[in-house]
């Protein structure tokens, strides 16, 4: 997949990543994009899931799909899936799974871990890679793979 342009943001505390959240939740295109939530156990993908889901409107407790796989979320303006696929051991999980069909459907679609469904999943339209900095500092690289990814870039 060759990446169009990237942005790169330092995070030094959980405000900023939630001020980064909630600038991509007011983006037009987002609720029908595929968002890939990339980074080490830990480095802050579900914590930043949380804060856009939140800003995309989600009231109540927000579950990470850790071991449900994903967790549907019905809004006012369309579905947003959130997957997880930690727990995958063989990319064709995701196929038996029936996800293509979801992927298929609108709506946004946020996965954490997806290199778990490597060769599967269709090509994200932006990647965010978080990585652990200094102290409780975080760096997040945001790279588009289309044209809707590059009108989502901070």
């Amino acid at each position: 997949m060759p990446v169009l342009e990237t942005r790169g943001l330092i995070w030094p505390d959980e405000p900023a990543c939630a001020a980064t959240a909630h600038a991509l939740a007011r983006r037009q295109g987002l609720r029908s994009a595929i968002v890939e939530l990339r980074g080490p156990l830990g480095a802050g993908k579900t914590t930043f899931a949380r804060y856009l889901l939140q800003a995309l409107g989600v009231q109540g407790r927000i579950k990470s799909p850790t071991y449900a796989v994903m967790e549907p979320y019905e809004l006012p303006d369309g579905t947003v899936w959130h997957f997880d696929f930690y727990r995958f051991k063989d990319p064709q999980e995701w196929e038996d799974a029936g996800f293509r069909d979801v992927y298929a459907s609108a709506g946004l679609k946020l996965a954490e871990w997806p290199e778990q469904a490597a060769g599967l999943l269709p090509q994200p339209d932006l990647c965010i890679a978080i990585a652990f900095a200094q102290g409780n500092t975080r760096e997040a690289c945001f790279a588009a793979y289309s044209a809707l990814g590059l009108d989502l870039l901070p």
